[in-house]
């Protein structure tokens, strides 16, 4: 046993070597995976297996939800919702001072509940929102870091593909989970808009007040964004009070953006088209990623690498908090290395087992959301922390004048916030445990 344990340490040194020399994550993970399980068993075995795995891992019925939601953010990026919920909240909250990157903000959380990607939301929301921060003359570091920033509410407001990806992972409720997110969402939303108050009381030139609206328009973009609530309202709503299960929703969701597309005249032939088109490339990316991490997860399995950590942690004397907070850092630290769904795929099926096996004085369900909720908040970090930092290369793109080490340092105070909610959840679990026990019992 000892020895598949070696194999295993090794293959995890083999699989960061190939993530270092930039090798898609997905590849990797098959190589890695497939190459150590013809170690440590018959090739022709394992070549047997293989016939069946890549059928048993996408026939799950909980997976036909990713392309789904994947989908209507494709739509409502084309539908013209993220303008709408843009000049909505620029109505209500631009006339302040730093309330336009406050209205993006708000725009992000917005676009977010009906997007369920976290890339998807910053690129989207960059391009309406960066001219009017540049209009306003906002500094380039907040301009640029609030939309950098806003962009992880994509995968924490419900819907989150990250989310379904976690709860398949640890084999939890994705309603429960969906229910669990809502109020730490609602608590990301409000610390930005607080981060970017104080940041505007200690630098006032960085972001000035916007123009107040006529009344008539405020009461214009008001209604204009009455049918992004109403979707919402419908799919969530419905997911959570037990109308439908998120499969259903999706469709449902998909259904919705499409004809409110279609009856603004935004959505025709070509852009259906290359929404599906967006959808199967994203898709198959992720679905790869899925195969290689059960590859993977094979692999490290039978080397017992999981087995081991998760011993090594109960047996290290420290507290279940004290091995907690080393997790977290873990997470971080990971996070500043790769995108959020490798992240999830190849340190849930570690990190978990060393949690389950620990007393945090609740059961495994609630654990699991518990648990899961926190990982997403680091997983958002990540998409904001140097070096990788996907939503900075996204809104770089979008602001190429602007350095993007001015970009890191302008989500620096947002970084800061995630890190309190984080400490937060951990010493008030019932803000993420609360209101599934409520509507589920």
């Amino acid at each position: 046993m000892e020895g598949h344990l070696l194999i295993g340490v090794w293959g995890l040194v083999a699989l960061i070597a190939l993530i270092a020399l930039r090798m898609p994550i997905a590849y990797a993970m098959i190589i890695v995976g497939a190459g150590g399980m013809m170690i440590l068993s018959d090739p022709a075995i394992v070549l047997a297996q293989l016939k069946n795995l890549a059928y048993a891992q996408f026939s799950i019925y909980d997976l036909s939800v990713l392309p789904m939601f994947v989908l209507m953010g494709n739509l409502a990026s084309r539908a013209g919702l993220s303008r709408d919920l843009f000049r909505a909240a620029n109505a209500w909250l631009g006339w302040m001072r730093g309330g336009v990157a406050m209205s993006a903000i708000a725009a992000c959380a917005g676009f977010g509940a009906v997007c369920g990607s976290s890339l998807a939301t910053a690129s989207t929301m960059g391009q309406v929102a960066l001219p009017e921060l540049r209009r306003y003359r906002y500094s380039p570091e907040l301009a640029t870091g609030t939309l950098a920033a806003g962009g992880v509410l994509g995968i924490l407001i419900p819907p989150s593909v990250v989310l379904v990806v976690y709860a398949i992972v640890v084999e939890a409720s994705i309603v429960r989970m969906f229910i669990a997110a809502f109020v730490p969402g609602l608590i990301a939303v409000l610390f930005f808009l607080i981060t970017i108050a104080v940041y505007v009381r200690v630098r006032p030139q960085a972001g000035p007040p916007g123009d107040r609206v006529s009344r008539q328009e405020f009461v214009e973009s008001t209604v204009r964004v009455a049918p992004v609530v109403a979707i919402f309202g419908i799919v969530i709503g419905g997911i959570y009070f037990g109308f439908f299960n998120p499969t259903p929703a999706a469709a449902v969701g998909v259904f919705l953006v499409a004809v409110f597309g279609v009856m603004r005249g935004v959505v025709g032939w070509r852009a259906l088209r290359d929404a599906l088109l967006d959808t199967a490339k994203t898709s198959g990316m992720i679905y790869l990623i899925l195969l290689g991490a059960q590859l993977l997860n094979i692999f490290m399995a039978r080397g017992g690498v999981p087995q081991a950590a998760a011993e090594m942690m109960v047996n290290s004397g420290l507290p279940p908090m004290g091995v907690l907070i080393l997790l977290i850092a873990a997470l971080i630290v990971l996070g500043c290395l790769m995108d959020s769904l490798s992240m999830i795929l190849l340190a849930i099926p570690f990190f978990w087992p060393v949690i389950a096996g620990m007393d945090f004085g609740m059961n495994q369900d609630d654990l699991k959301v518990w648990f899961g909720i926190l990982a997403l908040i680091l997983v958002e970090l990540g998409l904001i922390t140097p070096p990788v930092g996907m939503n900075v290369f996204v809104i770089n793109s979008l602001a190429k004048d602007v350095p993007m080490s001015r970009t890191f340092a302008g989500v620096m105070p947002f970084f800061f916030a995630e890190l309190i909610r984080v400490a937060l959840l951990v010493a008030f679990p019932a803000l993420s445990l609360w209101l599934p026990r409520l509507l589920q019992g």
